[in-house]
């Protein structure tokens, strides 16, 4: 045969991994006319003259594995020898230079003559070498069948039939995020795709390297796309990766060729210890993390809880999962669950014994569903390869930061690009014991004794929700107020918010700030003595609680973190972080994200969101902006209060009263009728600019909910919601979010807007 033939066929080898597995790979080697069809045992190791055959994945000029034991050896001048490599017959010796991309490899590899290979296999990549794949460093663990006889083209076969699905799933995860992380250009192709060819064109045009698995030539090519699909969010092929950063598919890399971007890609060579490091493990910080990890980036992240005063700390998670939106909307429909036992006699249901509510029971389910989320988002990072460590984070210098462990021990870190993610902590009186005897949403969730009579100081919606939930399960609860209920939010709603409570037995105390707390009993709950001052007079008054829990606002935990040291502007007031509208600080490669950022809604889905897109402008091919107008929300009170755009002040303030209308009408649930609760409670609303078509500007709800329903809306508003939409829209009966498609009594009318019938 001619041996220029003979240098194009796919031969078979053996390779003996550390665990005993053998996997059948098939073997190319470019321009050395020798066949390895006997080789047998092989100790898997990597240099730049392989290429993997088995799924058709091939590399177009040099592929060098720096960290192989072959590739030191080939810098030492070391020549490797069938003993150092081999087990058994035969014996072979490979060329000690170093590989050179376009190198012709003239060095033979005497070898024992082996059956005649099958034809050769046309080509379908030109590239500007034919250098072949060098076996990627994790892939000796693919598994695969028996060796192919000589003729048949053996292919990179499933990781085990006899394995579990999951596992066989995450074995395919691996095997694709080692050839993005161990290839400078990665191309997932089909060799029939147009497109495909391309893109290979393209890179050939440019000189560069590139790497090739076609899917359709692999055994479980569809499971392979469909695993890729779940990484990169793209069905289609070619699905292109240029160092780890995924750039997408043909239009998308012609587009990043137009505008620079994929040279610059293909500039990039990280001299740090990570591509990026996310200081900060809440919600946030981890939807940056993940879908970094996802685009094939290196990524870390430091997270530490610097306990409470009372000694509260708490897992991966951040504030939302741990002290945040999930205890205290457990703890709501704890307090609802009561209100429902009191409905249920009037549907029939009958039952004699006292019903009694368990702190400790309902804290022990409580914290175990946080437990398990925490041990869920560490599993997470570790499927996705993102180390997770619990330091504390601080900049030393520019792209240098020294991590601190609970133990004081020190270790220091470098990245090409840091986000920021650290959120805010409760804040504090600055008065006589109130980090000694006080406790905050910080302590509340994890709080193992009944709080008993408790004052709440601040009328944030921290502050009504726990006063809420706390008053549903049965407690004295008081809530003492500086100024206003809900500043920031429409107070028409936040005072309508205050008077149900009220009249459900929590009690107010306006217009006062405490000056002292003092302890008169310990115990479990022991018992406080506050002290408070008007904020309009010389007044004075003093009561008795076993539990005060602060809730007067968050500060920005910034202050520590070292941002001085390279310069990130912060506002010095509330210590928060100033940005671009693409969360750029000052320092260019520092990126904020969350509730730290200044003049954004501090809401968990708003910086899930933005750290997502983050990642993906950073490390993909996106230009998505996270948007933060008309983000929806709710205050879990009582009676639930949801809204999305702007309050009634804002809109007068943003457009002038004469361009706006304001529709409005109160409601009563139809379960609330047999049950004999309050008529004419809830109450809906909303703001419609008239010199724009009548578009609504602002969302406004007031009932059993109200989350529910404001999440619909909110999407129609993203869609430029108009009031005759809203007319247009047959409503689902019998439902509380129907009377947005009846609404047609406006404020400026002065008309009723008591609920009259169903």
């Amino acid at each position: 045969m001619d041996p220029s033939m003979r240098a194009k066929q796919p031969v078979i080898a053996e390779f003996s991994l550390d665990s005993g597995q053998m996997i059948g790979l098939v073997l190319e080697i470019h321009s050395v006319g020798v066949s390895l069809y006997h080789l047998r045992h092989f100790v898997f190791v990597s240099w730049g003259a392989w290429s993997l055959r088995g799924g058709a994945c091939r590399r177009r000029g040099r592929a060098e594995a720096a960290s192989s034991p072959a590739a030191r050896a080939e810098r030492a001048g070391i020549a490797l020898t069938a003993s150092d490599l081999v087990v058994g017959p035969p014996r072979l010796r490979f060329p000690a230079g170093p590989t050179r991309r376009g190198r012709e490899h003239s060095e033979a590899l005497e070898q024992q003559p082996s059956p005649s290979p099958p034809p050769p296999r046309a080509q379908t990549s030109p590239g500007p070498a034919k250098a072949g794949v060098v076996p990627n460093r994790r892939l000796g663990s693919v598994r695969g069948g028996p060796m192919s006889p000589p003729g048949r083209r053996a292919r990179l076969s499933s990781p085990g039939t006899s394995r579990p699905a999951s596992e066989a799933r995450e074995e395919l995860r691996r095997r694709l995020r080692d050839l993005i992380e161990g290839n400078r250009v990665m191309i997932f192709s089909k060799s029939y795709c147009p497109h495909s060819t391309r893109v290979k064109e393209l890179f050939s045009s440019l000189g560069v390297d590139y790497n090739i698995l076609e899917l359709d030539q692999v055994d479980d090519g569809a499971n392979f796309q469909e695993v890729l699909s779940e990484i990169t969010n793209q069905k289609t092929v070619p699905n292109i990766f240029v160092n780890k950063v995924h750039v997408g598919g043909c239009d998308r890399t012609f587009q990043a060729h137009q505008n620079g971007l994929l040279q610059k890609l293909l500039q990039e060579d990280s001299a740090h210890d990570y591509d990026l490091i996310v200081i900060g493990g809440g919600s946030g910080g981890l939807s940056c993390a993940k879908e970094a990890a996802n685009l094939g980036k290196k990524v870390m992240v430091l997270d530490f809880v610097v306990p409470s005063p009372q000694g509260t700390s708490w897992g991966l998670g951040g504030t939302c999962v741990n002290v945040g939106c999930i205890p205290k909307k457990l703890m709501h429909q704890a307090a609802l669950l009561g209100q429902a036992l009191q409905d249920s006699r009037m549907f029939g249901w009958e039952y004699s014994q006292q019903v009694k509510h368990n702190w400790e029971t309902m804290r022990e389910a409580i914290q175990n569903h946080i437990a398990s989320l925490n041990w869920g988002y560490r599993l997470t990072m570790r499927e996705k390869g993102v180390a997770y460590v619990n330091s504390y984070g601080e900049f030393v210098e520019h792209h240098k930061i020294k991590a601190t462990n609970k133990k004081g021990q020190e270790t220091f870190y470098t990245a090409e690009k840091f986000v920021i993610a650290t959120g805010e902590r409760p804040r504090y009186l600055g008065i006589q014991g109130d980090k000694e005897y006080c406790i905050t949403s910080d302590d509340l969730f994890s709080l193992p004794y009944c709080p008993g009579k408790t004052l709440i100081v601040g009328a944030s919606y921290v502050a009504l929700e726990c006063a809420g939930f706390l008053a549903g399960l049965g407690l004295d609860v008081t809530v003492m107020v500086r100024s206003v209920l809900l500043r920031g939010f429409d107070q028409e709603m936040a005072e309508k918010v205050g008077a149900y409570m009220e009249q459900h037995g929590v009690k107010f105390l306006r217009k006062f700030v405490p000056m002292t707390v003092q302890q008169l009993e310990k115990g479990s709950p022991g018992m406080l003595k506050v002290v408070a001052k008007s904020t309009e007079g010389t007044e004075t008054i003093e009561g008795t609680y076993n539990t005060v829990l602060l809730a007067i606002g968050r500060d920005s935990c910034t202050k520590k973190i070292g941002l001085e040291k390279i310069g990130v502007r912060v506002n010095e007031k509330n210590g928060k972080i100033l940005a671009n509208d693409v969360e750029q600080t000052s320092v260019p490669y520092v990126y904020a994200i969350g509730d730290i950022l200044e003049g954004k809604p501090e809401l968990t889905p708003v910086a899930i969101q933005a750290g997502k897109l983050l990642a993906r402008r950073l490390f993909g091919a996106s230009t998505d902006k996270c948007d933060y107008i008309n983000v929806p929300t709710t205050v879990f009170t009582p009676l639930e209060y949801g809204c999305c755009g702007v309050s009634e002040e804002k809109a007068v303030e943003m457009h002038k009263k004469e361009s706006l209308e304001v529709y409005h009408t109160l409601f009563w649930p139809l379960e609330w009728t047999v049950a004999g609760r309050d008529n004419n409670t809830c109450y809906a609303k909303i703001i419609c600019n008239k010199f724009d078509n009548d578009r609504v500007i602002g969302f406004h709800v007031l009932g059993p909910n109200a989350g529910e329903i404001t999440q619909g809306f909110a999407a129609a508003m993203k869609c430029g919601l108009t009031k005759q939409q809203l007319n247009d829209t047959i409503g689902i009966h019998p439902t509380c979010g129907e009377v947005f498609t009846t609404l047609d009594i406006t404020k400026s009318s002065g008309l009723d807007i008591t609920q009259k019938g169903c």
